[in-house]
């Protein structure tokens, strides 16, 4: 069964059942209303009747005297103790109640009776005969109307009831309708875009701001992200490919000079070893650094501890001056007893991407400097080399983005170095950001939470 149909019969049932209740409830509050205000207006009756006859009886004759005090719809007689002195007065149409047995009691009796499938008010009393003995002066009142009037109030409510099923039916239809609209554009469009291969958008009211709404902007947002993600991917393979097919070329293109010439010219043969060899390297670094960036945050498997900043920093920039030899200059002795809750190998890895690109683009010496503020620490890595335009400062955290493809190609880089700096970043929790001036250099910060 569909959503709407589902929507549309339980919500028809919900309403129907709930209005059957209450309408149930009405009949049966009214039905004993109505019946017990009837009891007591013939006890009351039965009060005053009991009275009247129990004054003037002797005086007037007991056959006169009940037809004065006989109900509408009913009977009133005097019973003796032994039934056997019996007057009775019934009306025309109630002539089956003579029939009924004759019972003696010995209080007063206030009770309903069914007699044939007719209900009757019953009503005995004591009251004393001229005689001085004691009798019971019983009246049977018919509550035939009172039963017709609440026969009509029935057939009221049931009128009443399908009549409410009708509205009851329709909005149940519209509920439905407003309720699955939203879905069923959102089916659409979903349909279309797989038929498509195009990213749509629901269209939304503005002045909505119900679940529904909320519903259509979360998917719309969906939508964005699935359709950036999409365009990243795309450009990110053609980048890839774009970037692993020229060291590919050049290893076909030398491997092939050697076989051709490589045993008669020993010059092309180291010339062609060394070219290999570099682009091989390129290439395996270039891959697994594809590797990183494709990881999420959760993959990275951190170990974070308390590390002494300083320290960390001491022993990066000393691997690295042995490395490359290259000079770098330390600032912030003052902070040497500071320590950060981090990652150490991954706050390593992240020093040394600044410090390589700081290398490769600057020939004087290399600055890292430590800042003690009260919330946060500041690492800036300085280098006095060409400098980032400030139309591609925005851009140099992309992937395979160069600021100077040619300088960059013959220095190896590949252009995944800042993004996956920026991936480690955000994974350990530390903001980044780039001062750079063309001509004066680049400052690296690095923002770490205490």
């Amino acid at each position: 069964m569909k959503l709407r149909n589902k929507i549309n019969l339980n919500t028809a049932v919900m309403f129907t059942a709930l209005l059957v209740l209450m309408n149930l409830s009405i009949y049966f509050l009214f039905s004993n209303l109505v019946i017990n205000s009837e009891l007591e207006t013939a006890q009351d009756e039965m009060a005053i009747s009991a009275k009247m006859i129990n004054q003037y009886l002797g005086t007037i004759p007991e056959d006169d005297l009940l037809r004065t005090y006989l109900p509408v719809e009913g009977m009133i007689r005097i019973v003796s103790p032994d039934k056997k002195k019996t007057r009775s007065s019934i009306t025309l149409h109630e002539q089956e109640l003579r029939n009924e047995k004759i019972e003696y009691f010995s209080g007063e009796v206030n009770k309903k009776m069914i007699i044939h499938k007719r209900i009757y008010a019953f009503n005995s009393m004591p009251i004393i005969l001229p005689n001085g003995n004691i009798a019971n002066l019983q009246i049977t009142k018919s509550l035939g109307k009172s039963i017709e009037n609440l026969h009509t109030l029935r057939a009221v409510l049931i009128i009443v009831t399908l009549l409410a099923l009708i509205p009851v039916f329709i909005s149940s239809r519209l509920l439905s309708n407003l309720m699955i609209n939203p879905v069923i554009s959102m089916i659409k469009t979903m349909t279309e875009i797989r038929e498509s291969g195009q990213f749509k958008r629901l269209p939304l009211e503005e002045n909505s701001k119900d679940e529904l709404h909320q519903m259509g902007e979360t998917f719309n947002h969906m939508i964005d992200l699935l359709e950036t993600n999409f365009k990243k991917q795309k450009q990110f393979v053609s980048n890839a490919s774009h970037e692993l097919k020229t060291p590919l070329t050049v290893i076909e293109s030398y491997a092939s000079l050697l076989k051709r010439r490589g045993q008669k010219e020993p010059e092309l043969f180291n010339e062609s070893i060394e070219a290999i060899l570099s682009e091989s390297i390129r290439m395996r670094e270039m891959t697994e650094q594809l590797l990183l960036l494709a990881k999420h945050h959760e993959q990275w498997n951190l170990k974070l501890s308390n590390v002494n900043l300083m320290d960390l920093i001491k022993q990066t920039a000393k691997g690295f001056q042995n490395a490359y030899n290259r000079e770098i200059i330390i600032e912030g002795d003052h902070v040497n007893s500071l320590e950060v809750e981090t990652d150490q190998q991954k706050l390593k890895q992240l020093l040394f991407i600044f410090l390589d690109n700081a290398r490769k683009y600057s020939e004087s010496p290399i600055t890292i400097s430590v800042e003690n503020e009260r919330e946060r620490v500041i690492i800036k890595i300085i280098d006095k080399g060409m400098g980032i335009p400030e139309a591609d400062l925005r851009k140099v955290f992309d992937r395979f983005y160069r600021v100077d493809k040619a300088r960059s190609r013959k220095s190896g880089g590949s252009g995944l170095g800042l993004s996956l700096a920026k991936e480690i970043a955000e994974a350990i929790h530390i903001q980044l950001s780039l001062d750079s001036k063309e001509g004066i250099g680049t400052i690296v910060n690095l923002y770490i939470k205490k």
